[in-house]
């Protein structure tokens, strides 16, 4: 009988999650819902996001409050069929807090996979967070300008239940070097490859985002037997177009009030933008070293406001299968960019998304990089 209930429970997203907040749910008791459908609005420390149940059926009861603050794993909602009693879902629910008790328990005392960090050629330092253990190429994920392996906290843990997986700071962000080199797009990509070196890894599937997409697209180009695949999302480098309003605001704004619209630009729904998220933000920037690598970055990768490095020729030299995902509602980098792209690159392009496709619907780019990345 037990079997033919199901729960659905807070999840985790990301290392630092410890704890959510139902703040509506999209559903009612007794509706019937279909796995990956939207049914709740979840905050935490770091993003609010929309949550997809990771079940089909019926919602016998919601069990979490809108408002109530609950520890990942925490008892959300139970699906079941009408031949299950309500005495034997009050059982189950009482059943499953007790255990939960114990897991928070055993919690406690579990040691959590920390960043690290390796010196590369040059004598910097890259950060970099590994996740998972599998056969083949590891998966790779790669930051845009400004972000930090963090970025990935939708992403990461889902890729690592098949793959080895790393996600890294690029200098000049997080808790890598602050020297940046020459400041562009080449700079970015001699240091990734440096990494794969002082790590050993000889060949990766790379998943790059805005910046980190163009990284990616110019390794798969210029050194093919390093990329098993490329997954390009929202990458910057396939036209001259950049918000400058938001590469400025992101440098210059200093307060939350001002920086807050600024990073509301990411992605299509503005609500996704928490204060926290925003307060860390502004500690990164604060970091000594930022303000002037973000500052060269700009003024080498965007001179007088336009991308220097075109890159849509690169995909005539790219061996490895490659795809493009984009969101349609991108204030950063035109979505535009990803037509008329080579026949052989699968491009997605995600109609309530923006320059955050995979963090605005995480499960499928989670789906897309999954199958490239055999």
């Amino acid at each position: 009988m037990a079997s033919e209930i199901h729960s659905i429970v807070m999840p985790k997203w990301g290392l630092a999650m410890e704890e959510g907040i139902v703040t509506a749910w999209q559903i009612d008791a007794g509706a019937t819902i279909a796995k990956g459908q939207e049914i709740a609005d979840i905050e935490t420390s770091k993003i609010a996001n929309v949550f997809e149940s990771p079940v089909s059926g019926k919602v016998r009861r919601l069990v979490a409050q809108p408002g109530e603050t609950l520890p990942v794993g925490a008892l959300l909602a139970v699906v079941a069929d009408d031949a299950i009693g309500d005495a034997d879902i009050d059982a189950y629910v009482a059943k499953f807090n007790e255990a939960l008790k114990e897991m928070l328990a055993a919690r406690a005392s579990e040691k959590k996979p920390e960043p690290e960090s390796v010196e590369i050629a040059g004598g910097r330092k890259i950060r970099y967070l590994k996740l998972g253990v599998g056969e083949g190429p590891p998966v790779v994920f790669i930051h845009g300008f400004g972000g930090d392996l963090n970025n990935w906290l939708f992403n990461q843990e889902a890729l690592a239940e098949t793959h080895t997986t790393y996600a890294i700071d690029l200098p000049g962000h997080g808790g890598s070097s602050k020297d940046v080199g020459a400041g562009g797009v080449g700079a970015m990509t001699s240091a990734l490859v440096a990494w794969m070196t002082a790590m050993k890894i000889d060949s990766a599937h790379l998943v790059g985002h805005s910046m980190g997409g163009a990284v990616a697209l110019l390794l798969a180009s210029t050194q093919t037997a390093k990329v098993a695949s490329a997954t390009l999302i929202c990458p910057a480098g396939l036209g001259p177009e950049i918000s400058m309003e938001y590469i400025n605001g992101f440098i210059e704004m200093s307060r939350g009030k001002k920086l807050e619209p600024i990073l509301q630009m990411l992605v299509a729904n503005p609500a996704l933008v928490t204060r926290d998220m925003i307060e860390d933000v502004l500690k990164f920037k604060r970091i000594d070293g930022v303000d002037a690598a973000l500052k060269k970055m700009r003024d080498t990768m965007f001179p007088g406001g336009e991308q220097a490095a075109i890159l849509r020729d690169a995909f005539d030299n790219v061996k490895a299968p490659l795809q493009v995902i984009v969101g349609a509602q991108d204030r950063v980098l035109p979505a535009a960019h990803a037509k008329s792209l080579p026949g052989n690159v699968k491009v997605q392009v995600f109609d309530n998304a923006g320059h955050m496709p995979h963090m605005e619907a995480a499960s499928d780019v989670n789906r897309l990089i999954a199958e490239i990345a055999r």
